[in-house]
């Protein structure tokens, strides 16, 4: 799109206190850009780094809110950032640009690189790292099982590797699923070290950041490393903001350090190359394709798809109190990234609203689902129920309230019906089969094969049998021992010094809290171990103690 287009409104800079200007936009007016910002304005709040580029050049530059709340330090387009999983297309780039010199193959299989990981009886590539399609569980995942909690202390590299190599199950068969795993991401920073001779921080200096002039830039790698102008991390709590900073020095699938106004020289080069070249460019921008056909979204550190029918490739990103984005709209030349250091902030939904505010001419909005049938109580109540992932073993309950059915035990997003068995919610449509089964349609782009879920009963056990989950479970997977004790209504659990963890019945010997745990029988129904899966990580054994 022509910058034309927006020359013809002069912009007005509005100075505040709490907002600091780096450079006055071309349009749309900066009013209503900081508008899109209201909420993160206060200087005794954490907030929001913001800018966008059109056609190349910056168009606008902004900070919002507090970097620091104990130093009343403003942020601005300057403050550096943890970027979180927006360090997943650096990682990518560096190592397509060692395939690019011929120095690995995206499709070799990654024993030859990592030794040490077990023989899953399965060819897992590097490609499948960069794709989330391995099927190695997820390593934050692992690691919160292991501790009971997550912020224990220091998490480094070695860490990772540890937990990763004892696991002796993968998630699902390389190349059948997209599931979004950071455990890859971390390979593909070792790999880099040991295929370059160079840590992935050095390597990335060297080929991407200093050849683009993000000199503001980095890989982190040491937890207690000074950095100036960086900003500090807040979530929200009942009492007010509390600190909420990452507690590791492992990086590849997170701790990129960098600004919004990098970001946008990082954006510019997929333009113009200046790091790689256009095929290599293209195959990052390029969603993977599953063995059965269909599509993931998810390029090489990218994901792609689309907003209000524009063409839209970017990534988000959290840890602890930061969340962060950034994104482009090839077809317009439109660049945003924002990045925030408020666990509630939505830089996602932020950045769209700034990119709609240039490129509203060209927007088709997709209208909001609206119900379309009227069904009465009766005829909903049938679909009133509990439906299993016959794959991952996830439940899903479905609620009928007063106001119709909602997706959650009591409370949830609605379900509008749009026939007499359809409904919309999101960008999906789940249909109620004759048969009792749940199916679930993706509406939006790319399109994705349909998931069925089928029908089970509730559990609801009796005392005595929430009694007979007690004991002791051990995992050699995670190093971790469960202690599991009955409650009022289900079931705890606890392991080392975290605070017993409560979870409900869902259905058979499966009961679901901060994750799943499913109880194993033998052939006599005696008790001997439980499955454990979250939403990244699927039944990791544990064996119940004589």
């Amino acid at each position: 799109m022509s910058t034309r287009v927006f020359l013809i409104t002069t912009a007005l800079a509005v100075a505040t206190a709490t907002c600091v200007t780096a450079q006055t936009p071309n349009a749309p007016t900066r009013a209503s850009l900081d508008r899109v910002f209201a909420d993160w304005t206060s200087k005794d709040g954490p907030g929001c780094s913001a800018a966008a580029s059109q056609d190349g050049r910056p168009a606008y530059e902004a900070g919002y809110g507090s970097a620091n709340l104990e130093a009343d330090v403003p942020i601005t387009p300057a403050s550096i950032f943890h970027a979180a999983s927006v360090s997943k297309q650096f990682t990518a780039m560096a190592v397509m640009l060692l395939a690019r010199e011929g120095k690995l193959s995206l499709d070799a299989d990654i024993h030859t690189y990592v030794p040490e990981l077990p023989d899953y009886g399965q060819r897992i590539t590097i490609r499948h790292l960069l794709t989330h399609t391995s099927g190695l569980r997820d390593q934050w995942d692992l690691l919160a099982i292991a501790r009971g909690r997550f912020e224990e202390n220091r998490i480094t590299e070695a860490d990772v590797l540890d937990i990763v190599t004892r696991q002796k199950e993968l998630n699902f068969t390389p190349g059948a699923e997209y599931l979004y795993s950071n455990t890859g991401y971390t390979l593909a920073a070792i790999i880099v070290h040991r295929v370059s001779g160079k840590t992935l921080r050095q390597f990335a200096d060297e080929q991407i950041f200093k050849p683009l002039g993000m000199t503001h830039t980095h890989f982190h790698d040491d937890y207690t490393m000074l950095v100036k102008g960086r900003t500090s991390a807040y979530e929200k709590q009942k009492d007010g903001w509390h600190v909420s900073i990452p507690n590791y020095d492992t990086y590849g699938a997170t701790s990129l350090f960098t600004t919004v106004g990098d970001l946008l020289k990082w954006q510019e080069n997929f333009r113009h190359p200046v790091v790689g070249d256009e095929a290599l460019l293209r195959q990052m921008q390029t969603s993977a394709v599953l063995a059965n056909g269909d599509t993931t979204g998810y390029g090489l550190g990218l994901q792609v798809g689309e907003q209000d029918g524009m063409k839209l490739v970017g990534h988000s990103g959290g840890d602890a109190g930061y969340r962060t984005y950034t994104g482009r709209y090839p077809e317009h030349a439109l660049a945003v990234a924002v990045l925030c250091n408020a666990s509630t902030a939505d830089p996602v939904g932020l950045a769209g609203k700034v990119a709609g505010l240039y490129l509203k001419a060209f927007a088709k909005p997709t209208p909001a689902p609206k119900a379309t049938a009227n069904l009465t109580k009766q005829e909903l109540s049938r679909f009133a129920g509990l439906y299993v992932n016959q794959t991952t073993g996830a439940p899903t309950f479905v609620t009928l309230t007063d106001g119709g059915l909602v997706v959650g035990r009591q409370t949830g997003p609605a379900l509008l019906p749009v026939a007499a068995n359809k409904f919309r919610i999101g960008n999906s449509e789940w249909e109620f089969a004759p048969n009792g089964d749940l199916v679930q349609r993706f509406l939006g782009s790319p399109p994705r094969h349909l998931v069925t879920l089928v029908k089970r009963d509730a559990a609801h056990p009796s005392a005595s049998e929430r009694a007979g989950y007690a004991g002791a479970y051990t995992s050699a997977e995670l190093g971790a021992t469960y202690i599991v004790a009955a409650s009022d209504s289900g079931i705890t659990l606890r392991t080392g010094t975290n605070s017993p963890m409560t979870f409900t019945p869902a259905y058979g010997d499966t009961f679901v809290g901060p994750f799943q745990i499913e109880f194993t029988r033998d052939q006599g129904g005696r008790l001997t171990g439980a499955l454990v899966s979250t939403g990244r990580v699927r039944k990791v054994r544990f064996e119940k103690n004589p």
